[in-house]
């Protein structure tokens, strides 16, 4: 079979694979679409990070590593002992792997897992490939009137979703959104169903600030036009920004808006950094402002994003804006983003066109 792995930083190669075996409380798809997400895009320029080069310590793979984390398809095999999933469904894959063994998941945070893994990144195949086959655990039937294009947007709205759920955001808070890519795009859409008010987004590519208008944004800030903090007064009458997510990971970003958030407010930080940052941490200091992370998502945050899919509270269409054949994942994929970022929310990778 076909499937595109990363062998090295700049190094993504379409390989040719022996078709993968279903066995025991194991489930075989045939991925349908797949969404390129920023972490990919850092492996690929910066990488690995991620990726391991040595066996990672749950699936005992290290590079080349099939890519591919974000995505559904066709269920082709159920293994033995598999209770709930048929051959035909549709599902969409939960990619976090965890180890169940470590204090993080003994404490019932397994997304904050010592050893995390990624299917599509760590190991078990990875939904850039004709077939995946991978622990039945990983897989959640769809409902009928959520398409195969929309359920590849559920890992990423399920990082948007726990972070505004495990933020102290209320629907009477003002909040900001640094950075309008399709995690900043999704966390505008949680915050409106959440009942958000005021969202302000700090976004410099017009098709970005466009898209977050779209989906609820009530202002836009341009971060070389406008002073932000200046502006982030004027809109909450003198007080300040309650809660910032930060989606961006640009250091001069985020110590540019810390001034922006008021006293006691709160900056949730879901980039994931390529580099480590020079933070102003007396200006946190002064106001008393809290930083926390917020990591991945769990298990509930995924399916309540399903959930959420099939009532209609959020409608992700918008944020796909190139669909492209498996053969043309590097070429129009990962490069395309690269060179063209700013005509770009999520491209889609089907599988299933070599």
């Amino acid at each position: 079979m076909t499937a595109v792995r990363f062998h090295g930083r700049g190094d993504i190669r379409l390989d040719q694979l022996q078709e993968p075996q279903c066995g025991k409380g194991e489930v075989k798809m045939k991925p349908a679409f797949v969404g390129i997400c920023g972490t990919d895009l850092h492996e690929y320029t910066s990488g690995p990070v991620l990726v391991p080069e040595t066996k990672h310590p749950i699936t005992g793979e290290k590079t080349p590593i099939t890519m591919g984390h974000e995505f559904s398809g066709i269920i082709e095999e159920v293994g033995e002992d598999v209770k709930g999933l048929s051959r035909g469904q549709r599902a969409v894959v939960r990619p976090t792997i965890y180890d169940e063994k470590c204090t993080a998941c003994k404490q019932g945070c397994r997304h904050c897992c010592k050893n995390i893994g990624f299917i599509g990144l760590s190991g078990y195949g990875g939904g850039m490939a004709h077939h995946i086959v991978a622990p039945a655990e990983h897989f959640y039937p769809l409902p009928d009137n959520v398409s195969l294009e929309m359920a590849a947007l559920i890992e990423p709205l399920a990082v948007a979703w726990h972070a505004v759920n495990i933020s102290p955001f209320k629907p009477t808070d003002s909040a900001m959104v640094l950075g309008g890519g399709p995690i900043g795009i999704g966390v505008i859409q949680v915050l409106k169903l959440q009942g958000a008010k005021n969202i302000v987004v700090v976004e410099p590519m017009e098709n970005r600030q466009k898209l977050a208008l779209d989906y609820g944004a009530t202002h836009i800030f341009d971060p070389r036009e406008v002073d932000i903090p200046e502006e982030a007064l004027n809109v909450t009458e003198k007080k300040g920004i309650d809660v910032i997510f930060d989606t961006a990971g640009v250091e001069i970003a985020l110590n540019g808006v810390i001034p922006a958030c008021r006293v006691h407010g709160t900056i949730v930080n879901i980039a994931v950094w390529e580099n480590r940052p020079a933070l102003k941490v007396n200006d946190l200091t002064y106001k008393e402002v809290n930083y926390m992370g917020a990591a991945l998502y769990d298990e509930r945050s995924f399916k309540h994003v399903i959930e959420a899919l099939s009532y209609g509270q959020l409608k992700p269409d918008k944020m796909i804006t190139a669909k492209i054949r498996l053969g043309e994942a590097v070429e129009k994929g990962f490069q395309e983003l690269l060179d063209h970022r700013d005509q770009h929310c999520k491209i889609l990778i089907d599988a299933q066109t070599s």
